[in-house]
C-alpha cells in the first residue's frame, strides 16, 4: 500500500490488505472508507474483512462503494457525513482514483478547514519523484528505514526518459518507458500528489498550492527541469505534425520515427539550445540515429542533414571530439555553430535561427526543412525560480560536493535543478542521491557530513544503431570511466556501450536505481 496524502486529514490508496489496516493504525488513522464494491475482480478482498480487522484496532469502517465514472450524488452526501468529525481519513477503492474523486466532490469545505490545520511534519520532505527525487528517498529508507519521509509531485506517471532515444531510432516501445508513479514511490514513503507553490525554509516548511504547510527536518529539493517550450516562437502550435517533432517528449518520440522511415528525400534539421539542458548529447543521437537508418536504406545521399547549434562546439569534453567528428563527415552533416532556434513556422516549414554575421551583427537566418528535430531551451521551474533557494542564475544554489544548500543547512538540492557545475544527466543523479542520502543520515546523527561528489556524469552517445560513445567525465572535463579502457574504450563507439544503453540500464534502473542499490556509486568519504 501506498498511502497518497491529500490532506493532513485525509489520504487515499489502491486495494487495501490485512496487514495494511495494521499500519494504518499506526499512522492514527481513525476511520477507513471503502469507495469499491465487492466482487469487483477475482480473489479482491471483501469489505467485510477490512471492517472486521479495523474493528479489532478501534477504527471505523464504512462502505460507499460505486463503480469508475458511476459516482452519485447520494455517494456523496454520504461520504460529506462519514468526513464529520472525523479527523484522520484514509480511503481506498482499486488505484486511489475514484477515492480521490469522491473526496474531491464533496470537500470544497473541508479543503478551507484543512489549509489551515497544523503543519503535518516529516523527518525528510522531497520535492520532486523523478529519478533524482525517488533514488534519494529510496537511499535515505536503505539507511534508516523508520524515517518519515515523504515525496510530493503532482505526476502520475514516471518515465525512463533516456530510452525516449532510442524509441525516436526504432529501438525501443515509448509504452515501456513509463510506469505509474505510484509504482515507484518507495513503500515506506507517503507521497502527497500536489504541487508546491513555495518554500518558507526559515520555518521549515512547504506550501502546496492549496495552501496545506507540509513541515519538515530537513528538506530536498529535486524538482526537475522545465523544458520551455513556449520561448520559440511558433513551436507548440506545430509540434507533432507539419515534420516537426522532438525525441524530449513522451508524445512525441515515436513520431520522430515515423518522419525518419517517412523521409527519403528533402531537409532534416536537428536543433540545441543553449547551456544547460538535460542530456547535451541528446539532440545529437537522434540526429546520429536518423542519419544511420537513411544511410543504410540507401537515401543519405538525397537527405540534406543539417546540425543548428547555439554553442560553439560539437561536445564540451574534448576527448570525444575526434569520434563525433568522424561521424559528422561519415553522415556529410553540415554544422551551424552559433545558432540558436527562435521561430518555427510549421505550414511552411520554416526554421529561423539567431546568430551574428562577419560583422558580430546580431541576424536571424531561416532555413527550410521536410524534418525538424528540437531541442527546447530549459530553466529551472518556475516555482523554483521564485523561490529564496536560488542562485542569481535561478538554480537552487548547493556546495557542489557535498550538495548541502550554501545558505540553509538543513536543505540539499540535486538532480537538473540543482546548480553543480556538472553535466544533467540520468547518471549524475545516479551519483548525487546516495551523496545526498548519506549526508542527511550524518546530520540526523548530529555527525559531521563528509559524503562528496565529483561532478560525474555520463552521456552515451549512440552514434548509430550497434555503437555508441560512452562518454564520463567528472567536474573540469576530467575522464571519469567507469569501466578499465581493455573492456571498454569510451572515447571510442563500441558496441558494448551499445549493450549497456540497449539492455542493461534500463532494468537498472526499474530495479536498481530506484530502489536504493548504489552499484559503482558508493559515496566517497573525506578525511576526517
Amino acid at each position: 500500500m501506498i498511502r497518497k496524502i491529500i490532506t493532513t486529514q485525509y489520504s487515499v490508496s489502491e486495494q487495501i490488505a490485512l496487514d495494511d489496516v495494521n499500519v494504518l493504525a499506526d499512522a492514527g488513522v481513525t476511520l477507513i472508507i471503502c469507495n469499491r464494491p465487492d466482487n469487483e475482480e477475482e480473489d479482491q478482498l471483501a469489505f467485510a474483512d477490512i471492517a472486521k480487522r479495523a474493528q479489532e484496532l478501534n477504527i471505523s469502517a464504512i462502505h460507499i462503494p460505486f463503480a469508475g465514472g458511476q459516482m452519485q450524488a447520494a455517494d456523496v452526501t454520504l461520504f460529506q457525513q462519514a468526513l464529520e468529525g472525523a479527523d484522520n481519513v484514509h480511503a481506498y477503492c482499486r488505484t486511489g482514483n475514484r477515492s480521490n474523486l469522491i473526496w474531491q466532490a464533496a470537500n470544497t469545505e473541508q479543503v478551507e478547514k484543512t489549509t489551515s490545520a497544523s503543519n503535518v511534519k516529516y523527518d525528510v520532505v522531497i520535492v520532486g519523484a523523478g529519478t533524482a527525487g525517488i533514488s534519494t528517498a529510496a537511499s535515505l529508507l536503505k539507511r534508516k528505514p523508520k524515517l518519515k519521509v515523504c515525496l510530493i509531485d503532482p505526476a502520475e506517471d514516471h518515465f525512463y526518459q533516456p530510452g525516449w532515444t532510442l524509441v525516436g531510432g526504432g529501438v525501443f516501445n515509448v509504452k515501456k518507458t513509463r510506469r505509474n508513479m505510484a509504482d515507484v514511490i518507495p513503500k515506506q514513503a507517503s507521497w502527497i500528489k500536489n504541487s508546491v507553490k513555495s518554500f518558507s525554509p526559515d520555518e521549515n516548511k512547504v506550501i502546496l498550492e492549496d495552501n496545506q504547510e507540509i513541515g519538515y527536518q530537513f528538506l530536498v529539493v529535486a524538482a526537475g527541469i522545465k523544458l520551455n517550450w513556449e520561448a520559440i516562437e511558433g513551436l507548440t502550435d506545430t509540434l507533432g505534425q507539419n515534420g516537426v517533432t522532438s525525441n524530449y517528449r513522451y508524445d512525441l518520440a515515436p513520431y520522430t520515427w515515423d518522419l525518419v522511415q517517412k523521409l527519403n528525400n528533402g531537409k532534416a534539421i536537428f536543433t540545441q539550445p543553449p547551456m544547460p539542458i538535460k542530456c547535451a548529447g541528446a539532440p545529437q543521437k537522434a540526429m546520429y540515429l536518423s542519419c544511420d537508418y537513411w544511410l543504410k536504406q540507401e537515401e543519405l545521399d538525397k537527405i540534406d542533414v543539417s546540425f543548428y547549434n547555439a554553442g560553439g562546439v560539437l561536445f564540451g569534453v574534448e576527448a570525444y571530439l575526434p569520434a563525433l567528428e568522424s561521424y559528422i563527415e561519415k553522415y556529410q552533416v553540415n554544422t551551424n555553430f552559433s545558432h540558436n532556434l527562435v521561430k518555427v513556422d510549421g505550414p511552411n516549414k520554416r526554421a529561423y535561427f539567431a546568430t551574428k554575421n562577419d560583422k558580430d551583427e546580431a541576424i536571424v537566418v531561416e532555413a527550410e526543412f521536410d524534418m525538424l528535430h528540437v531541442c527546447p531551451p530549459q530553466t529551472a521551474p518556475d516555482f523554483i525560480r521564485n523561490s529564496v533557494l536560488v542562485d542569481d542564475a535561478g538554480w537552487v544554489e548547493v556546495d557542489k560536493e557535498t550538495l548541502q544548500h550554501t545558505r540553509f543547512k538543513n536543505v540539499w538540492s540535486l538532480g537538473d535543478v540543482a546548480n553543480s557545475p556538472n553535466a544533467k544527466t540520468m547518471a549524475a543523479a545516479r551519483k548525487q542521491a546516495p551523496v545526498v542520502a548519506q549526508n542527511i543520515s550524518d546530520a540526523l546523527e548530529n555527525k559531521k557530513i563528509r559524503a562528496t561528489y565529483d561532478g560525474y556524469g555520463s552521456c552515451p552517445l549512440t552514434v548509430e544503431r550497434g555503437k555508441i560513445v560512452l562518454a564520463e567525465f567528472s567536474y573540469g572535463g576530467k575522464l571519469a570511466p567507469t569501466f578499465p579502457s581493455w573492456l571498454n574504450n569510451g572515447t571510442k563507439p563500441t558496441y558494448l556501450s551499445w549493450v549497456l544503453k540497449k539492455d542493461i540500464l534500463p532494468p537498472f534502473y526499474w530495479y536498481g536505481m530506484l530502489k536504493g542499490h548504489e552499484w559503482f556509486v558508493k559515496p566517497v568519504m573525506r578525511e576526517e
